[in-house]
């Protein structure tokens, strides 16, 4: 397992510059944890037609912005951090920061190793994190092409662990459905935050009340999660009495219509519509 201190002590070790393509959300997240793992600003570029002024006042620091492809020097990772939409009109341009062994990775959802490599070509890792990322608890899981070299990987490996942890796979028909569990969950998640505080009003709770309840138990029964080595069905287990308060509305939940089934059928949709954007 690569620790944090590993990982930090990786990215400082990393030779030439990080173009990172794309500096929204997720990109932006990437590069905080970048810096803040010690990565020296001078060693990254972005290129953000669109910059945020947060983009722009790391520039102060010595991240260059948008500087022309000549000027970079020697890439030692690109980093596609666009929307797939946007990839496809600004993918060409990239190619000039991407040699044939450059280390290409991209976090781009439902974009294929073979669709980036054949806009910028070089080695190619493919990527899924998800927007906890921005606080430094993100899970990515990666896939890397057949010719990334073990060191490519190892860099591929620090700059996604920036954000949080990463898992590898060895097929990429897998990340489709990754995208639809860890990729679209944290969606999930805020569904149901907003649903159980409406459920909450519908019970005679002030709004305000219902809606810091369903926060706050939904941040620290993740935390729980998190810290706890159970299953999550344990823990689940653990609040259920028998003929209680939560027996009778998981009787709902769990019933016919009811969670399981909703969320198979949810899952199934974002992985038919990864597979979509693929095409």
């Amino acid at each position: 397992m690569v620790t944090a201190l590993n990982s930090a002590s990786a990215l400082q070790k990393i030779n030439g510059t990080i173009v990172l393509a794309g500096a929204g959300k997720m990109g932006g997240a990437m590069l905080s944890g970048w810096l803040a793992q010690g990565l020296a600003a001078k060693r990254v570029v972005v290129i953000e037609p669109q910059p945020s002024d947060d983009i722009r006042a790391l520039q102060a620091k010595g991240v260059r912005l948008n500087p022309p492809p000549q000027d970079v020097g020697e890439v030692a990772a690109l980093v596609i951090a666009l929307k797939p939409q946007a990839f496809r009109e600004a993918g060409p341009g990239l190619k000039p920061f991407a040699g044939p062994a450059t280390l290409v990775v991209s976090i781009m959802a439902g974009t294929t190793i073979a669709g980036v490599t054949e806009v910028c070509g070089g080695c190619v890792v493919r990527a899924m994190p998800n927007t906890p990322a921005a606080i430094g608890r993100g899970i990515t899981v990666a896939v890397a092409a057949n010719n990334v070299a073990p060191a490519q990987r190892d860099i591929a490996d620090s700059l996604l662990r920036a954000t949080g942890s990463v898992e590898w796979v060895e097929d990429e028909a897998v990340m489709d459905a990754v995208t639809a569990v860890s990729g679209s969950g944290p969606a999930y998640v805020f569904l149901l935050a907003e649903e159980l505080a409406r459920a909450g009003v519908e019970a005679g709770l002030p709004e305000e009340l219902a809606t810091k309840l369903a926060r706050e138990t939904i941040a620290g029964s993740g935390e729980l999660l998190h810290r706890s080595d159970a299953p999550s069905a344990t823990l689940r287990q653990n609040v259920t009495s028998p003929g209680g308060t939560t027996a009778a509305a998981l009787e709902v939940l769990m019933g016919e219509g009811g969670m399981q089934s909703l969320l198979t059928r949810a899952v199934a949709a974002a992985t038919k519509r990864s597979k979509e954007l693929a095409k």
